[in-house]
């Protein structure tokens, strides 16, 4: 026998008892951990523990169901690592190019194509301890709006009939007529607004 065609014969050898990367899908995660294990139903049946591994500052807990793909650090299924995750029941639908981080209840931060950015949810909550700041030509609301503490505005504030500016300069020139007994009108406010 050749020694070419042993050294391929050990490496195949070798090779069959090393567990390749696999699919599986998720039973059990505990998101609480800081390196959360999971158990992982193999498609071949197997059951694997495993731990699941994410990129620093992307924190994400699948739900039993979802799909994963495990790879057996050194070769051994009791080592292996959940490298990526995927749930087609949840998975919002994109057009090539988008972005979304989504859950399963439908909240998503959507990166659509055109430069819109589309955030869904019911509360949105932003907790920012010196300001928040938005740059942009025109800030538009369609339901009320609720300050709990004062505003100020460096522009006119109008209700879109006429602007504060206009119903001072009404209030600082008004008069109030016949209060004398010759009829004549009283002088303008002595405190204007």
């Amino acid at each position: 026998m050749s020694l070419h065609r042993l050294m391929h014969r050990a490496a195949a050898a070798t090779q069959a008892g090393v567990r390749q990367a696999l699919r599986g899908v998720l039973r059990r995660l505990d998101a609480t951990q800081p390196l959360p294990p999971a158990q992982v139903a193999g498609l071949a049946g197997e059951k694997l523990a495993v731990e699941l591994m994410q990129h620093y500052g992307i924190a994400s807990a699948p739900l039993a169901g979802a799909e994963v793909i495990v790879l057996p650090i050194g070769g051994a299924s009791a080592h292996g690592v959940i490298i990526a995750s995927v749930d087609g029941r949840y998975r919002i639908q994109l057009q090539p190019g988008e972005v979304a981080l989504h859950t399963d209840e439908g909240d998503h931060v959507h990166l659509k194509r055109g430069r819109l950015v589309e955030v869904v949810t019911d509360t949105l909550l932003v907790q920012a301890g010196t300001k928040v700041r938005f740059e942009s030509p025109r800030l538009e609301l369609t339901g009320d709006a609720q300050i709990d503490g004062n505003a100020h505005a460096d522009g006119d504030v109008s209700d879109g009939v006429r602007s504060m500016q206009a119903d001072r300069d009404i209030y600082n020139a008004h008069t109030h007529g016949g209060v004398s007994p010759g009829g004549s009108n009283t002088a303008p406010p002595n405190q204007q607004e």
